[in-house]
Formats: C-alpha cells, sequence, structure tokens
C-alpha cells in the first residue's frame, strides 16, 4: 500500500500534463459519463487524482477524494469550485448522500475492491447510481507492452478484474448491477478513423467485447420491503374511439396505495368517447377521483404527456383504454416500483399465452424484432416496446421531460420517448409480463405498415443519440 501512494505522491506534479497528453481517451471517459448523468445530480468521484474528470462533468454540486495527499493539494489549487477530501476509498468518512458516484479506473489499484465497495454503502440512498469504469482485461498485453514502449505511463501491478469479477464485488458489497457498456478500440486520436471505430464499430454486438473500456452501472439492492404505502398514483388513460371501454376502466381499476387518480385524455374520437367520459366523471365523483381533458395535439405521445402535466400522484401510471392490458394488473406495477425492482417498469405482453385475436400475427413478429433490436440499443432486457403500460415516478418523468429537448418531439406512439428518456437518465428498466387480452369494443389505432415504417425511423433516430453518439 505505501508502495501504490508513494507511486501517485511523485506523479502527482506531472499527472495533469500526461492527463493532457492523452485527453482523446480521457475526454471519451468524461463524455460517456456526463451523457448519465442529470445536471441536478450531486456526484462524488472516488479516486479523483489532480480533478480532471471531477471538474468537466456537468453537474452542480462536486466532491472528490483520494489517498494522496499530493494529488488533493494540486487538484484544490487548480479546481476552487470543487470538494477535495484526502480519503482512502477503503476508510470513507464523509457524511452526505450522493446521487451518482464515480469510480473511473481506480479498482486496479485498489488493494480491497469489495472493502472499497462496501464503503459506498454509507454514502448511498436508495437512488445512488455507482460508475465504475475500467479496463477490458483483454486488453492486459496490449498496455503492458505500451509500457514497456514508453507509450504509457508505467503503473503499479494492477487488479485485472473481469466485467463479471466487479459485477460479483458489486453484488457482495449489496449493489446491483443492472447494465454493461463497453466502447472503444482505438484510444488515441487518428483523424475520421478513431471517430469511425470508435463511436460506430465498438459498439456493434459481439465486437463490443473486444473493447477497451468496460463501464458498469449499479445501484443499491431492492428494499426488502415497500416504499411508503401512501405513494399516490396517477393512472393516465389515453382514449381515441374508445366510448364502449371508458366506464369500464373505471370499475376495474382496483384501489392501493394511498390515493389512485385517474385522468381520462380524449383525443379527437369520431365516436362519443368525450361525452361518456364526461358522463362517467359525474356518474363516478363520489367514489372516485377522476380528471378529464381533451389533448391539444395528436397521437398517443401527446395525449400520455397532457395527461402527465395534469397528474398529481407520486407514481405515474399509462393504460391503454382498449383495456387490453388488464387493470387489474396495475397494483403489481406499483409494487414492482416501490419495492424498486426497477425504476422505470415496463408491461410486456410477449411472455404469456395471448388471447386469440389479441395481437395478430405480423404485430407478433414485429413487436419480436423490435424487442431484440431495443435490448442492444438500451444495453437492458426490453422484451416489449409497445405495451401501452409504463410505470416511473412522477419525480423521475419531471427531470425526463426537462431533458426532452436532447431527443426532441419524435416519438407520436410516447413509448420510444419515456423509453430512451429513462436509458439517458439512467434509470433501470424491468420488464413485467402481463396476460395481453382481446378488445372488446372497437378497433385498434395501429398500422402494421406505416407505423411499422415509424418505428424504424425511430429505432434509426435512436441509434445515433444513443449508441453511435
Amino acid at each position: 500500500m505505501n508502495q501504490i501512494l508513494n507511486y501517485y505522491n511523485k506523479a502527482a506534479k506531472t499527472w495533469p500534463a500526461y492527463r493532457k497528453k492523452k485527453s482523446y481517451y480521457w475526454d471519451s471517459i468524461t463524455r460517456f459519463c456526463n451523457y448519465f448523468i442529470p445536471k441536478q445530480h450531486n456526484i462524488l468521484e472516488i479516486g479523483c487524482a489532480t480533478g480532471e474528470l471531477l471538474s468537466k462533468l456537468e453537474a452542480q454540486d462536486k466532491t472528490g477524494i483520494d489517498f494522496s495527499p499530493e494529488m488533493i493539494k494540486i487538484a484544490r489549487e487548480r479546481n476552487p469550485d470543487i470538494r477535495f477530501h484526502t480519503m482512502a476509498a477503503e476508510e470513507i468518512t464523509l457524511n452526505a448522500k450522493y446521487d451518482t458516484i464515480v469510480l473511473s479506473n481506480l479498482v486496479g489499484v485498489l488493494p480491497d475492491v469489495e472493502k472499497a465497495f462496501h464503503e459506498l454503502t454509507k454514502i448511498s440512498h436508495p437512488g445512488t447510481r455507482i460508475i465504475v469504469t475500467y479496463y477490458n482485461r483483454l486488453w492486459e498485453p496490449v498496455l503492458r507492452l505500451a509500457e514497456t514502449l514508453g507509450l504509457k505511463r508505467k503503473t503499479p501491478l494492477q487488479n485485472w478484474l473481469s466485467t463479471n469479477d466487479l459485477k460479483n464485488l458489486l453484488y457482495l458489497s449489496g449493489f446491483e448491477t443492472y447494465r454493461v457498456n463497453k466502447n472503444m478500440l482505438i484510444p488515441f486520436y487518428i483523424p475520421l478513423i478513431s471517430w469511425f471505430f470508435n463511436r460506430i464499430v465498438s459498439r456493434l454486438p459481439i465486437i463490443r467485447h473486444l473493447s477497451l473500456n468496460n463501464f458498469l452501472f449499479a445501484r443499491p439492492f431492492p428494499n426488502k420491503k415497500p416504499g411508503p404505502n401512501t405513494l399516490s398514483t396517477s393512472v393516465v388513460i389515453p382514449a381515441r374511439n374508445e366510448a364502449g371501454n371508458i366506464e369500464a376502466a373505471i370499475q376495474r381499476i382496483p384501489q392501493f396505495g394511498g390515493k389512485v387518480e385517474i385522468i381520462f385524455v380524449e383525443g379527437n374520437s369520431t365516436d362519443n368517447t368525450w361525452e361518456i367520459i364526461q358522463e362517467v366523471q359525474r356518474k363516478y365523483a363520489e367514489t372516485h377521483e377522476i380528471k378529464i381533458l381533451q389533448q391539444p395535439g395528436k397521437g398517443k405521445g401527446d395525449a400520455v404527456r397532457a395527461g402527465f402535466k395534469e397528474a398529481s400522484g407520486d407514481v405515474l401510471m399509462i393504460l391503454d383504454a382498449d383495456l387490453t392490458v388488464p387493470p387489474e394488473d396495475l397494483p403489481r406495477f406499483f409494487n414492482a416500483l416501490t419495492f424498486r425492482k426497477g425504476d422505470f417498469i415496463n408491461g410486456v405482453r410477449l411472455v404469456y399465452p395471448m388471447e386469440k385475436n389479441a395481437m395478430r400475427p405480423l404485430n407478433t413478429v414485429g413487436n419480436y424484432f423490435f424487442s431484440m433490436l431495443f435490448s442492444w440499443l438500451l444495453e437492458q432486457p426490453v422484451k416489449d416496446t409497445l405495451c401501452g403500460t409504463k410505470v416511473m415516478y412522477r419525480s423521475d418523468y419531471l427531470k425526463l421531460s426537462a431533458n426532452r429537448p436532447f431527443f426532441g418531439e419524435f416519438d407520436p406512439f410516447g413509448d420510444f420517448d419515456l423509453l430512451f428518456g429513462a436509458y439517458k437518465l439512467n434509470l433501470k428498466i424491468i420488464d413485467l409480463p402481463i396476460r395481453y387480452q382481446e378488445r372488446k369494443y372497437g378497433d385498434t389505432n395501429i398500422s402494421r405498415f406505416s407505423h411499422g415504417l415509424i418505428l424504424l425511423k425511430m429505432a434509426a433516430f435512436a441509434a445515433a443519440k444513443i449508441k453511435f453518439w
């Protein structure tokens, strides 16, 4: 341990210049971390060295710790607006709880990685996100050769940990890894070539496993007990030409949590849906809290955004007015969220057998295709992208909404706006299977071919914004 400390104390004076010399590599890590850290987060970097990464992260509240006094001395001189503390990763004495904790290329020199990960529990709350970056173990001989040739600074003996090693150590310490990203094939700048191989090729299936950088995203284990059962819920029901389903929705939505608010958003119907919604609101005024509105634009996505804007619940849910997702299943979504099984609960129609006419064969094939495509794009299993029922905390939705300009108003369905936004917010997306039922009234508003083309365009859009940025 003293040998490693002496190494970094001695390296401190030349560290900023060395980082600048290798800026192409280090800036790629900065870009990636910035992508997933909301500006509202208070963040901690463990093993911050002289503060180069921390200074470039866009969050407003930043703290760094490092076990090297010389590194911290220089970090303070260079970044007087950031809090720095001399502190070992295995003995954290900070009193604060952090939204995001970053350990960038640190685990290789820690004498006890598990102990350091255990220390994170002291400074984490249930919504904390851990970002661990480290070299791909396959690159060990390449990096050793680079050190021998003087292309890379020589480092103390490293822990060459695989992704599975790190997942296991996080698991033993009380954290679950919910996403892994791998990127970068050329760690230095070659005009055009570096961009092509690092932004495109390194992120393709199979090839990605050869990449230099591993990014692991983890969060504290889900609670064994649910969150407060007093949490209120807003169920938003977009309704276009669904007159025959409106009253059934009211009758079938159970009570759960603290309070259930139902919001009907009527969307340019050609039948008497709006009149029925108004009638149902009056009829059930004494037993249910019902809000009604007509959407300002077109499309389900516009209706969902309008409904969420009016929602007051702690938990936000979408229920399609065709009732093909049983309203009786909504408490299962509530429990999955409040037990923190996930931060974004996505309904899945493709697990259980469906009723005979619930989904057309071509629609089923298309859904399986998009399932594979979006699971790769979002780096988490997403078996069904177009199931109407999606659930998240209102506090997370407000952050997603504030960040919407990043993707823009691109999605007429609303499903992808939420899925992509949840990915960008670094939320854990979890699938919840439901038994998909045949609609009892009306016809589907989905066109297999025209809407299928729209989905392909959105997939290409997502690839540019999520995978190949």
